[in-house]
């Protein structure tokens, strides 16, 4: 099956999952084996682990590389993007670790989130460019079906998970200024983190439904009790964190199993009224590259 077909009507879904290494060592993931997959974007940030879970295949990268070998701004997210879709996934669950703006969410806290700000500014943001353009439509950037799941997956493991909230992406790789960290409080962001952009644009341009939980580690720089946190305690919440990422990811695979059609909000169908590129000035270069990302639409 060509990649850009993994989406059709009646095609069983493909869970990708993005995240720290802890996360993949699921109790019953069967035949799971690692995989290099190439990119014409260049490197991924590692091989892919491909395995089956209740018969449902499931694909992991690790998004650092295994050892965490990559920070956020060096990221190759369209190589990693690409790749996912290359061997037919067509949902992506992120799960990343983050820093706190609220006092509510306090660390070992869990936020489906449902909307970005994007402060980055040192990476590639699109699979498009000159030779053919796209404007894909990104009001509302997480699949919300996705996020029913993971809401209501969460509520069977009685997992404290927060339905909602705003996921500042920062470029890094320092954290936050104490003046920059009230700033993005008084925007009202809940969260903070440097890993979830460009990759959920990245998906929404590869027809891909995308999803992040946020896993709490600690409260960002704004907070008076910030710099007393020890090493050893944000250690112990990340572990934490991955362990209950493991069981979340578990519990989610059922409810996502049985999709007989395309995502009704419209994710795998995303380039839909995208391109603006007249057919005939198209750059065929540009087209091959994206033989995988927008075979869809290309033809």
């Amino acid at each position: 099956m060509h990649p850009s077909e993994a989406s059709a009507p009646g095609t069983p879904p493909v869970i990708g999952i993005v995240g720290g290494s802890g996360i993949y060592d699921i109790e019953g993931l069967e035949g799971a084996q690692w995989m290099p997959v190439a990119s014409p974007f260049g490197e991924p940030s590692d091989d892919l682990l491909i395995g089956y879970l209740e018969g449902v295949k499931m694909v992991f990268l690790p998004r650092h590389g295994r050892g965490h070998r990559i920070p956020p701004s060096e990221l190759n997210n369209r190589a990693n993007i690409d790749v996912l879709k290359r061997v037919g996934v067509t949902e992506i669950i992120s799960l990343s670790a983050c820093g706190s703006l609220k006092a509510e969410l306090p660390p070992g806290s869990f936020v489906i989130v449902d909307q970005f700000i994007d402060r980055t500014f040192a990476r590639t943001k699109s699979f498009f460019g000159t030779g053919l353009v796209a404007h894909i439509g990104f009001g509302n950037p997480v699949c919300g079906r996705l996020g029913d799941a993971l809401e209501a997956a969460a509520a069977e493991l009685e997992i404290k998970a927060v339905r909602g909230g705003t996921y500042l992406v920062m470029e890094g790789p320092q954290f936050s200024t104490l003046a920059e960290s009230n700033l993005y409080r008084s925007w009202g962001c809940d969260v903070i983190g440097m890993t979830n952009m460009p990759e959920a644009k990245l998906a929404r341009e590869a027809e891909m439904c995308y999803a992040t939980v946020a896993m709490v580690t600690d409260y960002d720089c704004w907070h008076p009790d910030h710099d007393h946190v020890t090493v050893d305690a944000i250690i112990k919440v990340l572990m934490d964190n991955a362990e209950r990422g493991r069981a979340l990811v578990k519990a989610l695979v059922p409810k996502l199993s049985c999709r007989a059609d395309s995502c009704v909000c419209g994710c795998h169908t995303a380039l839909g009224t995208a391109l603006i590129t007249a057919t005939e000035v198209r750059d065929p270069g540009l087209m091959a590259k994206l033989d995988a990302v927008a075979g869809r639409v290309l033809g």
